[in-house]
């Protein structure tokens, strides 16, 4: 049995060990939090005594947290939320909030919305900081283990315990390099070429693809890759299409050209996707509204 009284657990404690489990490494988990990895080893044996637990093992080139240790996490992000809502009982003021917030995001909302938020946060809060991830096609669990306060979207998961709201909508466009062919002017000029497009893992097409092949459109697709920021390569220096998010235009794929569908496209809405633990939180609600802040000067911006 531990001889460790509970009161020398903290707030640093318990985000220690969520950095570790949530990142699978201690080397990460120190440049997450701004310390050294002996820091955070540290910091592991201190919880190690206390708990009576070895809390992650090795696991090929990384380390698993131990069934014990997952428990623990998941008590650990209950507490930290109540020790913010403790120390927010006097009214929130961002000026003097410390926190960083973890935002998933692919490459069109990376590029678009993140570099704008994280200045008006900075702007407000220059204690915050930004922790940016990859969403892919996101999943519930993202958001319910407590890993990531916001998800950026156009493919908000479905359950019952997140709240989503739409931030604006995009329209599909055809993306090309210049240099090795025109723009297909019709259907038969689009449906003749042979297109690059995106999969996310585990091999979940772009929506605008499902769209297309359900309403019997066939196309033939010379590459796959993983994010809308991997089109750009393949398209230069060949004549292939992408279909993509015109607003693409605005980062990954500035230096090629565009030109509209020549068939018909559904409209792209991007939601920002959140747990319902936070919906009431003043913090993730100031955080929600300089998201919504940014959005509108986004999307006019060149």
């Amino acid at each position: 049995m531990s001889n460790f009284d509970h009161l020398d657990l903290d707030g640093h404690a318990l985000r220690l060990l969520l950095a570790v489990q949530e990142e699978g490494s201690i080397t990460r988990a120190a440049h997450r939090l701004g310390v050294t990895q002996s820091a955070v080893s540290h910091g592991l044996d201190k919880l190690r005594a206390i708990v009576g637990d070895p809390l992650f093992v090795k696991s090929g080139r990384g380390i698993v947290a131990t069934a014990q240790a997952e428990l623990l996490a998941r008590r650990a992000r209950t507490l930290l939320e109540d020790l913010r809502a403790f120390s927010l009982a006097a009214g929130f003021e961002p000026a003097r909030l410390t926190a960083q917030f973890t935002v998933a995001a692919n490459d069109l909302q990376r590029d678009l919305l993140l570099p704008a938020l994280l200045r008006r946060l900075r702007a407000q809060a220059p204690q915050v900081s930004l922790r940016i991830i990859p969403s892919g096609a996101p999943r519930p669990e993202l958001l319910r283990e407590g890993g990531c306060d916001l998800v950026i979207t156009p493919r908000p998961p479905e359950a019952g315990d997140l709240v989503q709201k739409r931030l604006f909508t995009d329209r599909y466009a055809v993306f090309y390099d210049p240099a090795c062919r025109t723009a297909p002017e019709s259907a038969e000029a689009y449906l003749a070429a042979e297109h690059v497009t995106v999969v996310y893992e585990p091999r979940r097409a772009l929506d605008v693809d499902q769209w297309l092949a359900a309403q019997g459109v066939s196309r033939r697709f010379v590459a796959t890759v993983p994010g809308l920021g991997g089109l750009g390569a393949l398209l230069r220096g060949g004549d292939w299409l992408a279909t993509a998010p015109s607003l693409m235009a605005r980062g990954a794929l500035r230096d090629l050209a565009h030109a509209p569908v020549p068939v018909p496209t559904p409209p792209m809405p991007m939601y920002a996707v959140w747990h319902q633990r936070h919906h009431s939180d003043p913090v993730h609600q100031w955080l929600r509204a300089q998201l919504e802040a940014v959005v509108g000067p986004a999307l006019v911006a060149d």
